[in-house]
């Protein structure tokens, strides 16, 4: 028998340095480590003591006899991966005990920020005898797109959040939620009450299409409408005008393929989950009977990973179909993306199994504009030939990406999105110099793109250059100590959360979620979440 890795692996790699017989590939520094769509176990050297299972933080390691059947495919997808990356015997990854320099007995390093890069940067440093950490998020709830940007229909993928929540209850961790940087504390205070600061902030705006009418009332981004039915604060009082019979996603990554999910799928299947209310209310009243998904490019090129096109294609009450002289460049291909599509471009209106509402993918179309007098009315692309198509809907999604912000004080590409950095310390182009002090992890550090777990291996690359220029002498001890600036924080902001008032939102929610029958009804407005943290009992 053997162990399966299965769609929800978020890359992690947690199971790697368990596995007695060292049968899971990639492993990170491998060549495909940052490109291969999941991790995999070999069958074939697999001795089913089940350890990876034990650990893995999402659930997504099954013994062959438990895979369900929408995870069957499975079993071969991971023995596939051998047939054409044969393994190499050799030793576990050296496990890293790291500590602090000679002559050193304290750090402390300010993170801001609260997503994966956060958490695991955290976790990295906290396991440091001596470190101590204080966390600093601009919303009262930690997680970022764990909580915010995870689809609700991946309960797995959230658990990832379990995790992290045992790294913010460690003693060595300090939270300091519902708090900006910019506005209630600067980064030279951060600097002046640590030796260092990571910034972990994400990339919390968006790509542009730069095509005429993507302002117009009725388009909107990708991060939007995910943020919004995931419940993020920022954007409960959205609308979206979902009473046209087509909606239209310009993109074909996996945020795409989520968004076209949650617009098409049944919401009584969401009901369960931590989905937004308000976001089930507008879903149930929804007239959207096809969600088109547009790519510039053939379907050999897709963003979007295996195992999120195997779950579109199984989600019930849904019919996923594709034209059929647009998935041509897939003939003679054999790998389960082709076969998907190739099927879904066999399926005709009204075949058996058409579902009560239908996603379709397109591909090859290039948008030039959205068009509509005050409102979007349709979408006109290019096909590679010259011809223009137009597709009329009233609800455009643009899933083309996520780009990081600019931060106040510090250096900026803006081409890229991202901080510049040297295996992630800041420095400043202009000049070359590095900005003493800071460092940077995630999505603003390396672009948008990636799973949870590719967040571990970068947060580590961060973490050990701060540590290096520490054991250089290239960072300045703080003026003051960490009880000095929470007075500060407290002070500037009497609505402060902490990590105990973060446990009362948490358990307040996971209260509502049980006596709806639900996983977690989200508080979904910055006035409930704090009310509900300062209820003591």
């Amino acid at each position: 028998m053997t162990f399966v890795i299965n769609q929800g692996c978020c890359k992690d790699s947690s199971c790697i340095p368990v596995c007695p017989v060292q049968c899971i590939r990639p492993r990170p520094g491998d060549p495909d480590f940052t490109t291969a769509e999941q991790l995999y176990i070999d069958p074939a050297t697999c001795i089913d003591c089940g350890a990876c299972m034990d650990e893995c933080p999402v659930n997504a390691i099954d013994s062959e006899f438990d895979l369900s059947e929408q995870s069957a495919d499975y079993l071969d997808i991971n023995a596939e991966y051998f047939e054409a990356n044969p393994i190499a015997e050799s030793l576990p990854p050296d496990l890293v005990y790291r500590k602090l320099p000679a002559g050193r007995t304290e750090l402390s390093v300010a993170i801001v920020g609260s997503g994966p890069a956060a958490c695991y940067a955290a976790g990295e440093l906290s396991d440091i005898k001596g470190v101590t950490v204080s966390m600093f998020e601009r919303l009262p709830t930690p997680f970022g797109l764990v909580r915010a940007g995870v689809a609700p229909d991946h309960p797995r993928t959230k658990q990832i959040a379990n995790r992290f929540g045992s790294v913010l209850a460690r003693p060595g961790v300090r939270c300091f939620f519902n708090t900006e940087v910019g506005r209630d504390i600067t980064i030279d205070e951060l600097l002046e009450h640590h030796h260092a600061v990571l910034w972990a902030g994400g990339a919390d705006d968006d790509r542009r299409l730069g095509i005429p009418g993507e302002e117009l009332p009725g388009c909107f981004s990708a991060r939007e409408f995910v943020a919004w039915y995931n419940g993020h604060p920022d954007f409960t009082g959205h609308r979206f005008d979902l009473t046209g019979r087509r909606a239209v996603v310009l993109g074909n990554g996996n945020v795409a393929l989520d968004a076209a999910r949650v617009l098409a799928r049944p919401v009584g299947a969401l009901e369960p989950t931590d989905i937004a209310p308000h976001a089930v209310e507008l879903l149930g009243a929804s007239r959207v009977e096809d969600v088109v998904v547009a790519a510039r490019r053939g379907p050999e090129h897709a963003a979007y990973t295996t195992g999120e096109l195997l779950a579109l294609d199984s989600t019930e009450g849904v019919a996923l179909r594709a034209v059929a002289g647009e998935a041509d460049s897939l003939a003679g291909r054999t790998d389960r993306q082709a076969a998907v599509v190739r099927a879904a471009a066999g399926r005709e209106p009204g075949a058996e199994d058409d579902g009560e509402r239908t996603i379709t993918l397109r591909y090859g179309l290039t948008p030039v504009s959205v068009n509509g007098d005050g409102a979007v009315e349709s979408v006109t692309f290019r096909r590679a030939d010259g011809s223009t198509e137009t597709i009329e809907t009233s609800f455009v999604l643009r899933a083309v990406g996520y780009r990081g912000r600019s931060v106040a004080g510090l250096p900026f590409d803006d081409v890229t999105g991202t901080l510049p950095h040297r295996n992630g310390a800041v420095y400043d182009p202009e000049s070359g110099m590095p900005v003493v002090g800071v460092y940077c992890a995630g999505w603003i550090k390396r672009g948008a793109n990636g799973m949870i777990g590719s967040n571990r291996t970068d947060s580590a690359e961060s973490v050990e250059a701060l540590l290096n220029d520490l054991a250089g002498g290239r960072l300045t001890d703080p003026v003051h100590d960490v009880e000095h600036l929470a007075k500060l924080v407290a002070e500037r902001n009497p609505d402060l959360v902490d990590k105990h008032a973060w446990t009362r939102i948490d358990q307040a929610e996971r209260r509502l979620g049980r006596e709806a029958g639900r996983a977690r009804v989200k508080l979904v407005s910055v006035a409930e979440l704090l009310a509900a943290s300062r209820v003591t009992s």
